[in-house]
């Protein structure tokens, strides 16, 4: 699994792809995580509306900072991986 933060401009832009890791599959729940965090964050005005949600290829753009930007990483990582509390966490912390 990649996951990267990138900085653009004032913002940062998080980015995760599915492809890199043929051999790992997300499971329903991970997905349905992950696009519940993404629309929160597009609803709360966190991220871009252009953001998106997978389900192979996820990019939160315009994330505040880059310590958002890593903690969100980190969130993803772990979501896509099957552990959906850091995710949640993220979410409740904002």
């Amino acid at each position: 699994m990649f996951v990267a933060v990138e900085r653009q401009g004032p913002r940062w832009t998080v980015k995760a792809d599915a492809i890199t890791a043929p051999q790992h599959s997300i499971d329903a729940a991970a997905f349905e995580a992950v696009r519940e965090a993404v629309i929160h964050l597009i609803g709360t005005r966190q991220i871009r509306p252009d953001s998106s949600g997978g389900p192979v290829h996820f990019v939160l753009h315009d994330v505040d900072g880059e310590e958002r930007a890593r903690e969100l990483a980190a969130a993803l990582h772990a979501a896509l991986y099957g552990d959906p509390e850091p995710l949640a966490s993220c979410l409740r912390s904002s």
